[in-house]
This record gives C-alpha cells, sequence and structure tokens, in this order.
C-alpha cells in the first residue's frame, strides 16, 4: 500500500473511531437515544393501583404488584412528535387486590309452585378478593424523540384469575335472576386494557415509570353471569433496566 492509501485508511478509522465514540457520547449525554435503535430488552418491576369509574363500581378499588418484560422489535420510525419505536411486552402480577362493598344475598331455588321461591337465610358476599393476572400481549409504541423522557401508548390484554368468583353477584330484589342455582360469575376475567405512561431516565439504561390504564373486566361469560368491572382506571409506579 502506497502512503496515500496508507493516509487514507488511516483517515477511514479516525472517522470510524471518532464517529463511534460521538455515538458513545450521545448516547451517555442522551439516554433515551442510547435505547432508541438498540432492539434490546426493558426489565421491570412495578406497583399499580386505581378505583372502578362508573357508578355502579365506584367503590371498587385496586392493588397489585409485578414484572414486567419488553422487547424493542424496531429501530426508529419517522420523526418529530410521533416518531419511535416498536415494543411487545408481557406483565405478571402474582399480588392482585381488590376490594369491593360487601353486600346481602341469598340462595334461591323454585318450589313445586311456580310463583315461589325457596331461599337460604341470608350471607355477607364481597369484601376483599385476591387474585394472579397475566397479561401476556402488550403492543407498545415508544416516542423516542425526547432526551431523557420516553412516553409510549399501548393496547394490551390480559387473564385474571380470583380466590372466588369475582366480582360478586346478586345485589338487589330477591329472585331467582339475582340469586337462583345460575346466578353466580366466574373465577376467571378477561382484563382488555389500554393506557399511556412516560419512562424518566435517571441514567443510561435505567428509568423511573409511570402510567395510567384503563382496564375493562370480564368473565365472556364463562360463569352464569358476567358482572363484571366496565370501566377502571389504574395507576403505574415501577423502575425499569435496558440491556
Amino acid at each position: 500500500m502506497g502512503f496515500a492509501g496508507r493516509v487514507l485508511a488511516a483517515i477511514t478509522v479516525l472517522a470510524a473511531s471518532l464517529g463511534v465514540l460521538g455515538a458513545q457520547a450521545r448516547a451517555s449525554a442522551d439516554p433515551v437515544q442510547g435505547v432508541a435503535n438498540a432492539k434490546g430488552w426493558e426489565y421491570g418491576a412495578t406497583f399499580q393501583g386505581g378505583k372502578g369509574v362508573t357508578d355502579d363500581r365506584d367503590g371498587f378499588q385496586f392493588f397489585m404488584a409485578g414484572g414486567h418484560v419488553g422487547k424493542v422489535l424496531t429501530p426508529q420510525f419517522g420523526s418529530g412528535l410521533l416518531g419511535g419505536n416498536f415494543e411487545y411486552a408481557a406483565e405478571i402480577f402474582p399480588y392482585w387486590q381488590s376490594n369491593t362493598p360487601r353486600f346481602q344475598r341469598r340462595n334461591c331455588a323454585a318450589t313445586a309452585v311456580t310463583t315461589v321461591i325457596s331461599c337460604s337465610a341470608p350471607y355477607t358476599v364481597g369484601g376483599t378478593f385476591h387474585g394472579v393476572t397475566v397479561t401476556p400481549i402488550i403492543l407498545r409504541w415508544n416516542f423516542t424523540h425526547g432526551h431523557r423522557f420516553l412516553p409510549w401508548a399501548q393496547a394490551a390484554g390480559g387473564l385474571l384469575w380470583t380466590n372466588h368468583k369475582y366480582p360478586a353477584y346478586g345485589e338487589g330484589p330477591v329472585n331467582l335472576q339475582n340469586d337462583g342455582p345460575n346466578s353466580d360469575a366466574s373465577v376467571w376475567n378477561f382484563t382488555p386494557q389500554g393506557g399511556v405512561g412516560v419512562h424518566y431516565f435517571v441514567r443510561a439504561k435505567r428509568s423511573v415509570d409511570l402510567g395510567a390504564n384503563a382496564v375493562h373486566i370480564s368473565s365472556a361469560s364463562l360463569g352464569d353471569r358476567n358482572p363484571g368491572v366496565n370501566a377502571s382506571v389504574q395507576f403505574s409506579i415501577g423502575y425499569s433496566w435496558w440491556k
């Protein structure tokens, strides 16, 4: 290789090295860009709580604790406020709790006389339910235009198991519809949901996470009745490690 060739090669190596160092410096000074084009993993711990927002469910409260894992599948697309990347994620909350109002109900059955029903003494239902919820499908768009703030929006679907049929059913007039042999909910419910949130990077590849989800709870008629929770608003706080 002649002198000119060696000079050209040295300039090429130097330019490449400066480019790498510049990218590392930008990633360090701009944590969002440090993960924006890296198809990496996100691992997090999160706590979530909220309440029902419809008239018949405004006494319902929720609290849960668990973990989040996500995989960024694409590089950045677009530019400006809407530019970002696509992430697939899942969550599991091994601790799930819902506090609900208590009420009295009875167990009733029809008698030989079709206009008469026979009922048990009243007993208390409702109160506190415990369970486990898994959200295996989270489709999230990360808005990567920021420097330390990484907003996101998502749609998701999950499954909930509770230690008793949830929510309690049978409040209202005593009749076969409310209190008959086919008037129970289910221990299995589905949780379609959607939300928004933000990661705030406290340093490179470490973020504090805030979110708000609108969650619907429904058994899809797996039980005799499907009282469900039409709408709840749940807020989350967590901490994530990016790899």
